[in-house]
């Protein structure tokens, strides 16, 4: 998917997104027509012999594929969440994924880009006609892409290198097109969890990307951030100098982009930037209340004294909720301690099963047990591969698969975007770490859960054993723990 810069096209809109609503209501709203033109088709191919269980795949793979297409030509909010969907894409046949999997990858980028024209109309939009006031240098090339703007380098006038974040002009109309949009695409959701409150959770999706419109808010989550991480010996949070409109400047942080490190760095500091990753996200809502629901890898900068920069803080949302540490801890305690009834009992209670709904909680059981060993043996090593087994189990396209079957809470839905995408950063980083003790570290609940974890797995040099290496006592066969 290239990236066409401004001039390139018909109609020169000096980078602006397309905001057109009627060319990009056709692209969102042909999703689910197709998507019932396909189950229309499928009832036929059923009726010639095929098995249902082949027609369903052939629906669901031929679906994933259109939604990636589409929201590979789309800006704004369908930029986020294809950075979501993403995870998806690991679960798909290599034949079926290869197309698309570029266009993927360049999401975060895929983004108009402001002439200098555009760009001066927008700071003299958020900071008045004499913007340029405020600054000794200002550049008016693109420094670095965001889903909705863009950031530009600056001095301040005091001297000090700043970054400035300004939205594209008429943002706010297209990505609030597209999430009513969004919200009548719910049946194409069936495609990943059919047994979902559907509608309850694309409204929570809805919100946290709308929220991500508000520069205001997002430069008083940063404030909080930069405080609460003040003279911290791991991160930095650039402090936020002014915000007006839809502009934001803040200090300017100089580090290696996340990205780089993934891409070339050493074993050594790929496990130290991803252990980092993992106790910022970890610590953020204790020390802040905030949870910060970004963590992708183009928001961590590695600073030359070995310090890990954050950024972007428009993904915030105030944590925990009522309950949640209940969750954690009642969950937690049925995978790692419990047993069959104490697991369903748990999930039960915090809204995971829909009432009245069956479900395989045995078939849960064994995938919890597997997707919970790093937090069983004292270093784990996270890898691309061990992730994308899991992705495979959980969203394959098949009726019995248990994961098709439960439900998510609408108020849940921040952390998972938090931890899914967390999870596949600290992956590509190959992050090899104490990754229990830091969960155990900020979580109380969960140092509890271990404790007993130990207590009950006689020395604690059996922890040293990779789990799946012992073998499950015979009368807990479908137990979480082995």
């Amino acid at each position: 998917m290239s990236i066409r810069r401004i001039g390139e096209r018909s109609g020169d809109d000096g980078g602006r997104p397309p905001v057109r609503g009627a060319v990009r209501n056709a692209r969102i709203a042909g999703l689910p027509v197709a998507f019932a033109g396909r189950q229309a088709a499928g009832v036929g191919k059923r009726a010639l012999g095929r098995s249902a269980a082949e027609v369903d795949f052939e629906i669901r793979m031929r679906t994933a594929q259109h939604i990636f297409e589409v929201l590979g030509e789309l800006k704004g909010c369908a930029t986020k969440l294809g950075q979501l969907l993403s995870l998806y894409e690991l679960a798909l046949p290599s034949e079926i994924a290869s197309p698309y999997r570029t266009a993927l990858a360049q999401l975060q980028d895929a983004v108009p880009i402001m002439l200098p024209g555009t760009v001066r109309e927008a700071m003299a939009a958020g900071m008045g006609e004499n913007w340029r006031w405020h600054f000794t240098e200002f550049d008016d090339r693109r420094a670095a892409a965001a889903s909705i703007g863009q950031v530009h380098r600056a001095v301040w006038r005091d001297g000090r290198p700043v970054a400035v974040k300004v939205m594209y002009p008429g943002a706010h109309q297209a990505v609030l097109a597209d999430l009513e949009q969004l919200r009548r695409l719910s049946v194409l959701a069936t495609v990943f969890a059919p047994g979902a409150d559907v509608p309850a959770v694309t409204e929570a999706i809805c919100t946290c990307v709308a929220d991500e419109l508000d520069y205001a808010a997002e430069a008083d989550h940063q404030r909080r951030f930069a405080e609460a991480y003040a003279d911290d010996p791991n991160f930095v949070v650039p402090g936020v100098i002014t915000q007006r409109g839809d502009v934001i400047v803040t200090e300017w942080l100089t580090g290696t982009p996340v990205s780089r490190i993934i891409e070339s760095g050493a074993p050594e500091e790929r496990s130290r930037v991803g252990m980092l990753i993992i106790r910022f996200l970890l610590s953020t809502w204790s020390r802040t209340g905030l949870l910060y629901c970004d963590p992708h890898p183009g928001n961590f900068r590695v600073l030359p004294d070995g310090r890990l920069g954050v950024v972007d803080f428009g993904a915030c949302t105030p944590w925990p909720p009522p309950g949640f540490e209940a969750l954690v801890g009642e969950v937690m305690e049925a995978a790692f301690n419990g047993g069959i009834p104490e697991l369903d009992a748990a999930v039960r209670r915090h809204g995971f099963v829909r009432p009245g709904r069956n479900y395989d909680v045995a078939a849960l059981a064994e995938g919890l047990d597997a997707v919970g060993e790093p937090l069983t043996v004292p270093t784990f090593r996270l890898t691309t591969a061990w992730l994308r087994g899991h992705v495979r189990s959980v969203l394959a396209p098949r009726l019995s698969n248990v994961h098709r079957q439960l439900d998510m809470p609408a108020y849940f839905t921040p952390f998972a975007r938090c931890f899914l995408t967390a999870l596949g950063v600290v992956c590509q980083l190959e992050t090899e770490g104490t990754i229990r003790a830091e969960f155990a570290r900020w979580s109380p609940e969960l140092a509890a859960v271990f404790d007993r974890y130990d207590t009950r797995h006689a020395q604690p040099t059996d922890l040293a054993v990779v789990r799946h290496l012992r073998p499950a006592p015979p009368d807990r066969r479908a137990s979480i723990v082995g």
